[in-house]
This record gives structure tokens, sequence and C-alpha cells, in this order.
């Protein structure tokens, strides 16, 4: 049962990274736009970095997420 706790809680953090790293991708396409429509060259290259950055992050997040979900299954 100690196990399954831990995992529940190392889910529950999972989850709310993944809810983050998507606000956080939201917002920095938002920016890279505005950047990019005010032809603002070298700012926007560096917001498309950083945005390759979080979606990076992204995908850790998730697929942490996912693996505690499994384990989580697997302890039912």
């Amino acid at each position: 049962m100690e196990d399954r706790a831990m995992i529940e809680k190392h889910l529950a953090l999972a989850e709310v990274h993944v809810a983050q790293g998507e606000g956080h991708i939201a917002r920095q396409r938002e920016i890279v736009a505005k950047m990019e429509r005010d032809s603002n060259v070298d700012a926007a290259e560096t917001a498309r970095q950083l945005l390759a950055t979080f979606e990076m992050t992204q995908r850790s997040h998730v697929g942490d997420r996912d693996r505690l979900r499994a384990e989580l299954a697997a302890c039912k």
C-alpha cells in the first residue's frame, strides 16, 4: 500500500507538471507569433529555441506521467 501511495503522490505532481507545461508552451507560441509579426527576427529565433526546450521538457513530463499511470495500474 505504501508503494501505491508513493506512486499516487508522484503521479499527482506529474499531472501538475504536464498541465503547467501545456500553459508554458501555449504562451511561448504566442510570444513567437508576436515576434514574427513584429519582424523581430533575432528575438523570434531565441523565442523559438526556448519553445523547443519547453516542448522537449513537456515530452519528458508526459513520459513520466504515463509511466506512473502504468505503474499505478499494475498495483491494482
